[in-house]
């Protein structure tokens, strides 16, 4: 028996969609999940041997077509990403610099035409906080 929502189902399908036109574009597949991953791997601050900080604001700008098709699919996608963002911050052993949250909001351009992700750390950080 699965144990994956509905919503993480269609976020797969939207992975291998993305998949989908990035080969056609030839160019490198990159997934949703995995960008949010590397860009909280990327921004990890080691501050002593037991110790590796990272943000805990992430922005997830969605192309219209992406954030339509997650948005059909009903749920709170913020809330998915957050959730696979923390199993993937106690596998490698981080602290979050302050409570964590996941925005996503719809963006008429992003470079690679599909999403944007991007961090900060934010003290007492609430999803309303976020500026569009």
């Amino acid at each position: 028996m699965s144990t994956l929502t509905g919503l993480e189902r269609a976020l797969e399908r939207f992975g291998e969609s993305l998949l989908a036109q990035i080969r056609h574009k030839e160019k490198e597949p990159v997934e949703l999940v995995d960008a949010l991953r590397r860009e909280c791997d990327d921004n990890a601050v080691v501050c002593s041997k037991c110790r590796v900080v990272v943000p805990n604001a992430y922005d997830v700008e969605l192309a219209d077509f992406a954030h339509e098709e997650l948005e059909r699919n009903g749920g709170r996608v913020d809330q998915v990403l957050a959730d696979s963002l923390v199993r993937h911050g106690e596998s490698r052993g981080y602290e979050w610099a302050g409570p964590l949250a996941v925005h996503v909001t719809k963006a008429h351009s992003v470079p690679n035409g599909r999403y944007r992700v991007t961090s900060r750390v934010m003290h007492h950080v609430q999803a309303e906080a976020f500026q569009p």
